[in-house]
Order: structure tokens, then sequence, then C-alpha cells
């Protein structure tokens, strides 16, 4: 057996958005059951350990208005997994449900149920939302403030497996002529008081076939990074270059070891794409022409906009930066879209800054600090920046994720895989028949000790 540190592999689809090219001839349905079947099926011969699936509860929206820049509809997460599970064997499904506007039986529910379809492949991507924008949708509406949402997602998560683990494994039998029994008399009971939730009654579904789905979840800011490291099994990382990654896996595990967890336990996986190209010179050059087309005019302004929290269509894209300020006081000018940035003043002198030492016009300044695809070079050079990254502690794999949905991920396979798997960094063949298993992660404890 090879020693060297196995990399974890995800595949993603998500949705139409600025990082993928859906004008380009081999793009196809974001919403079509081919699609998801076909990124799900290469990632299972690729012997990726999951596919992951995003949410969206709202239509983005700009200055109040419905706009199709970045996404053109996307079904339900779970009917999707669900389907997935029927047309794969080994892969896991790994899908986002909203902590914030979805009750914790209704989740054990739906994720549990996906386990025992799947044969204990199912993950939870735990996330939440404060904005009232989405909220509108929902009877509760935007009620949450900003700190809050974390205090009913931590509740949210704690409950959940409450009921996952109100069965013990022993508790059904089977009987030729009932078809199943219950052992144990209790199963399935459960009382929870807390600020978020009070309830009690009986869970209907048996314990899941890997003791509890996989959690997986994202956390930057203190109390998201507190919140990731005491809960999940993995978490979802924005950093991919080397030094950064290092240091907020160091951080993660820190925090993990403080919450009584083994470090070795949370898995670091942040997101990534690729170019590949026949020299190094010529992978660049592809990845010049892809963040051409990645980088439309609205894109531009849009990104910009949402920032700057103003209407920035006054500004010509070849002229200078806008030399006003952000205004966050101001009702959200976008809408439905993740905010990445942290302290819009500061993002906004960094960028100035930039662009008076570069020169750049407001273009050239998109095309600067456009997030690039990570790894970009012939398929020898791509193998081993990822395994130099995953080796030296930069995490411990990649959710990999096209620009051209869905063929995108058979380049990466069929020419990157075989050479990752001639190292020793990566399995020729699924050891576990759960995505636990095939994560490195044990069984949860209260799963041991229901089983002894």
């Amino acid at each position: 057996m090879s020693t060297r540190k196995q990399i974890i592999l995800a595949a993603y689809v998500g949705g139409v958005n600025e990082h993928t090219a859906w004008e380009h001839p081999d793009a196809g349905s974001q919403i079509d059951f081919s699609t998801f079947r076909h990124v799900a099926q290469t990632a299972e011969r690729g012997r990726f350990d999951y596919f992951f699936l995003a949410e969206g509860l709202a239509l983005r929206a700009r200055d109040g208005r419905i706009f199709d820049h970045d996404i053109a509809g996307r079904p339900d997460t779970l009917p999707v997994l669900a389907a997935i599970a029927a047309v794969t064997e080994h892969l896991g499904l790994v899908g986002t449900l909203n902590a914030t506007f979805n009750e914790p039986y209704e989740l054990a529910r739906q994720i549990a149920s996906l386990d025992h379809l799947s044969g204990g492949r199912a993950g939870w991507n735990v996330v939440t939302s404060f904005d009232a924008y989405t909220g509108a949708n929902f009877r509760r509406g935007g009620f949450l403030a900003h700190a809050d949402r974390y205090v009913r997602a931590e509740e949210t998560v704690a409950t959940v497996r409450e009921l996952w683990d109100s069965w013990a494994d022993d508790a059904i039998a089977a009987d030729k002529e009932s078809g199943v029994f219950l052992r144990d008399g209790r199963a399935g009971e459960f009382s929870h008081h807390g600020s978020q939730f009070d309830i009690e009654g009986r869970f209907t579904v048996p314990r899941s076939p890997q003791g509890r789905p996989v959690i997986v979840q994202a956390g930057v800011s203190p109390q998201g990074r507190d919140f990731a490291a005491s809960t999940a099994d993995a978490i979802f990382s924005p950093y991919s270059k080397l030094a950064e990654g290092k240091a907020f896996r160091d951080d993660i595990r820190e925090r993990a070891a403080r919450f009584g967890r083994d470090p070795e336990h949370v898995k670091i996986l942040p997101s990534a794409g690729f170019v590949l190209g026949d020299s190094r010179a010529d992978a660049e050059e592809k990845a010049r022409h892809i963040l051409e087309q990645q980088l439309s005019d609205r894109t531009i302004q849009v990104t910009f906009e949402q920032v700057w929290n103003r209407d920035l269509s006054a500004y010509d894209l070849d002229g200078p930066v806008p030399d006003i300020d952000p205004d966050p006081e101001a009702p959200a000018f976008i809408q439905g879209r993740a905010f990445i940035f942290q302290d819009r003043f500061q993002t906004v002198r960094t960028w100035r800054e930039l662009a008076e030492q570069k020169g750049l016009t407001l273009r050239g300044l998109a095309h600067e600090v456009a997030r690039a695809p990570g790894y970009i070079g012939t398929p020898e050079q791509v193998a081993d920046q990822l395994d130099t990254f995953v080796q030296e502690g930069g995490a411990d794999g990649v959710v990999l994720g096209s620009h051209v949905v869905p063929s995108g991920l058979d380049e990466f396979v069929d020419r990157v895989v075989p050479l990752l798997q001639e190292r020793g960094s990566l399995r020729t063949e699924y050891e576990g028949t759960t995505l636990r298993e095939n994560l490195g992660l044990p069984l949860p404890e209260a799963a041991l000790a229901a089983a002894l």
C-alpha cells in the first residue's frame, strides 16, 4: 500500500455563472438530468470521492429586478442526488441544504433517506442565510441577524444528529412474515428543547448505513471557522495557494483539537479549476481565452457593483476605476449572490492601488483580480501541482469544476487521473462501501456506542 497521502477529489456542477463558459459550443443544459449524470459518472470513473451540488434558493437580482446574467434556474438538490444514486455505485453524494430555512426533522429524514437509498453515500453541506431577499421566499422571512445564523445552524446540526442517533444499529430485525419489526421499542424516540427548537416525537428512519451521513461546511470568519472545526467532517476552503492553504488548515486543526476532535478527522478541500494544454504556453493561452469568455461586460459590471453596492453602469469599463467609495449602508444592489469579501472598503482600496500601480482600466482590473483556474499546464504539470499541494499540507484534496459543463471533467479524468494513480496518490479502486469510509473518516462515536 502506498505511503503517500491519498488525494480526496470531488466534482461539482455550479450552475450557469461567471466560472462557466455557457456560450461554449460544447456547453449543455444546466438542469437536464443528463448533465448531472454525465458529470457524476465521469467522476466515478476517475475514482472521485463525491459529487457536490450547490443550492440556489432565490433568483439573482440587480437593483430589485431579476436578471439571468449568471444563472438560469437550478433544480432542487435532493431529487437530483437521489437520481444520481441510481446510476452510480460508489460515488458520494453531497448536497447543499440551508440550515436557516429548513427544520431539523425534515432535514434529518431527507438526508438519512438518501443515505439508505445510496447505500451509505450521502453527505450534507450545511449553509446559512441571513438576507431578507432570500428569506422572503419562506414563512419566516429574513428574520435572522447576521450573527444569529450560526446560533441556529449549530443547534440545527446538533438536533439532526440527535435524530440520526435515535436509532441503535440493532433496533430492527428481519422477519419472514412481517418483513421488519422493532427489536427496540424506544427506537426513534427524541426530545430536544433548545433556544431554536422545541420538538419531541419518534424519528422514522433507521440509523444511516455509515453511522451518520457526512457533514460538510464552509467557514472563513472566526465564528464560521469555529462552527466548521467543531462540526464538519470536511470543510470547503477558499484557499488554493500553498501558503494560505497551510495556514488555514493549521488554524482549523488547532480549533478542532480545542473542541476535543482528532484534527486528522477534519478534511480540507478548496475549490479548483484546471486548463490542460500540450505545453505550459499552450495551456496559458487557453486559460486567457477562457477568461475572455467568462468576463463579459455584464459580468465585470455586476461583480464590481456587488462590492461597491452601487450602480456602476455609467462608468466606462475601459476607463479608470471608480473614485467613489462603497455604500454598505444602502439596500443590497446585487441580491441572491454570495458575498465573499470581508471588508468592502479595504477591498476597494486594494483594487484601486493595484490599478494605479499597473495602469489598469476597470476591465483590466477585472482580469487582474479574476480567480484563476488554479491548475494550468500539461497533464503532467497539473498532476504535479495538485500532488505537491496536497502532499505538502495545503489541503486534503480539491473540489474540481470545469468551465465547460458537462463534458469538461472528462479531460481531467482521462489525462490527469492516471498520472496521479501512477504516483500512488489516488486510488485505483474504491476501498470502502460508504462515503465515510472512502474519506478515511471513522464511525461517529454515537454509532460505535450503539453497535456495542
